[in-house]
C-alpha cells in the first residue's frame, strides 16, 4: 500500500511536470523489485505460537547439543548470517586428527558418579569440619591424576601447536595424546620431561626412564627425535632412539632399533627441542628396514624423518604420547663431535648488524650528559664536550 501512494504521488507530480513516461517507467521498476518468493519453508515456519506447551521438551543438554548439530548440519535453502559473512575454507586441507579416538563414558555414569560423591562428602564430618575452618588440602598428585585424565591432553596439545611440534613432524596433521608419557633422566629421576622445559646435554648423556599407562597384551613404539638438529637440510631430523614392540610398559624389553645417543645442539643455533613419540601398535611390526648398527654414531645413518616414519607404519601405528624438552650447547657436545662422531664442531656465529646512530646534532638539547660518546672515534667532527 505504501509502494501504491508513493507511485500515484509520482504520478500526480509528473502531470504537473508533463513527465507521466517517466513515471511509468518508475512504477514498472517498482514492481520489478519485489522480493521474489521464497524457495521454501521458512526457519520456524511449522511453530504454532499459540501453542508452545506442545513442542517437543529437550530433557538435558546432550539431548539439546545432538539436535543442535544435527540441525546445523541440515541442508537448507536460506544462508544464516554466519555463512554469509565468514569466508569459505577448503576443507581438504584442514589438519587431519591421526591420535587415538576419544572413548568418553556415558553421561549418565558421570552423573551418578557425582551424585555418588557430593553424598559421601556431604557424610563426612571431618570433611566438612576441614573446609569451614579453611583447612583442607588436596594433594597435588590427585589434582594431577584428575588434570591427565580430563583437560591434560588437550592442554598438551595446546602446548605442541604453541611449539610448532604438529606444524614440523605431522605437516597438515595433529593428535590429542591421550597416554600420559612421563619420562625421567638421571639414577634418581631428577631431571623431569615435560612439555618444553629445559634440560642441558649433560644431564641428557644417558637414556631415559619411560613409564606410561599400558595394557598388559598391548605393544608400543617409543621414538626420540629433533626436528631443529640437522647440519645439512632443515627439512630433515636425527633419530636419536627408537624402541618398537616394548610389551605393556616395559621399554626395557622391546626391540631397540636404534641405539640411545645424547642431544648435541651445535653452539650459535640457540635452542634445538628434543621430543619423544609415544606410538600404539596393532600388530607386531617389522622394522628390518628402520634398524641401525649398534653403536652408530654417523650422522648421515641418523638422518630421519618422522612423517616418512609414520606413513611407512601408519596402518599398524597410531600417535598416543607425546613429551619434549628444549636443549642448549654446553661442553659435553664438543667432546661428542670430538670422541664419538670423529669430526670438527660447527660452530655458528650471528653477525649482527652495527648499531645505528641517528645524524649527530650540534646543540643536542633535552639529550644526556654524555650524548657525543656514540659519535667517538667516528670519521665525523664532535662539536664539543657534552
Amino acid at each position: 500500500m505504501a509502494l501504491g501512494r508513493v507511485v500515484r504521488r509520482v504520478l500526480r507530480i509528473g502531470t504537473a511536470l508533463r513527465v507521466k513516461t517517466s513515471a511509468r517507467l518508475f512504477k514498472t521498476e517498482g514492481v520489478l523489485c519485489r522480493r521474489a518468493a521464497p524457495l521454501g519453508p521458512m526457519p520456524n515456519a511449522g511453530i504454532d505460537l499459540e501453542n508452545l506447551e506442545s513442542l517437543e521438551k529437550y530433557r538435558s543438554y546432550t539431548r539439546y547439543v545432538q539436535v543442535a548439530e544435527k540441525t546445523n548440519n541440515k541442508e537448507v535453502w536460506w544462508k544464516t548470517y554466519r555463512k554469509y559473512t565468514e569466508t569459505e575454507h577448503d576443507h581438504d586441507f584442514e589438519p587431519v586428527n591421526i591420535g587415538l579416538p576419544h572413548c568418553r563414558p556415558s553421561r549418565k555414569v558421570e552423573v551418578k558418579e557425582r551424585i555418588r560423591v557430593t553424598k559421601q562428602n556431604k557424610n563426612n564430618s571431618d570433611l566438612e569440619r576441614a573446609t569451614r575452618l579453611r583447612t583442607f588440602r588436596i594433594p597435588l598428585d590427585r589434582v594431577k591424576a584428575e588434570w591427565e585424565k580430563t583437560n591434560g591432553p588437550h592442554h598438551i596439545q595446546r602446548l605442541a601447536e604453541h611449539y610448532g611440534i604438529y606444524q614440523d613432524l605431522f605437516p597438515m596433521a595433529y593428535f590429542v595424546p591421550r597416554v600420559m608419557l612421563r619420562v625421567a633422566y638421571g639414577d634418581d629421576s631428577s631431571a623431569m620431561v615435560h612439555y618444553g622445559n629445559h634440560l642441558s646435554p649433560s644431564q641428557a648423556s644417558l637414556a631415559p626412564h619411560v613409564s606410561f599407562e599400558a595394557e598388559e597384551n598391548s605393544l608400543w613404539t617409543l621414538l626420540l627425535t629433533s626436528p631443529d638438529e640437522h647440519l645439512q637440510d632443515s627439512e630433515q631430523e636425527y633419530v636419536h632412539w627408537l624402541v618398537g614392540n616394548i610389551p605393556g610398559n616395559a621399554v626395557h624389553s622391546g626391540q631397540e632399533v636404534c641405539q640411545y645417543i645424547a642431544p648435541f645442539p651445535t653452539k650459535g643455533t640457540g635452542y634445538h627441542r628434543y621430543i619423544f613419540l609415544l606410538f600404539k601398535q596393532e600388530v607386531l611390526v617389522d622394522f628390518s628396514s628402520d634398524l641401525l648398527p649398534s653403536p652408530c654414531y654417523s650422522l648421515k645413518k641418523r638422518s630421519f624423518k618422522t612423517l616418512e616414519f609414520y606413513r611407512k607404519h601408519e596402518d599398524l601405528i597410531t600417535p598416543a604420547g607425546l613429551a619434549f624438552f628444549q636443549s642448549q650447547w654446553d661442553s659435553s657436545v664438543s667432546d661428542a663431535f670430538l670422541t664419538r662422531f670423529n669430526m670438527r664442531e660447527p660452530v655458528f656465529e650471528y653477525d649482527r648488524p652495527p648499531v645505528y646512530h641517528p645524524p649527530q646534532k650540534k646543540y643536542p638539547h633535552g639529550q644526556p650528559l654524555r650524548y657525543l660518546d656514540r659519535y667517538r672515534g667516528g670519521k665525523e667532527h664532535t662539536y664539543g664536550i657534552y
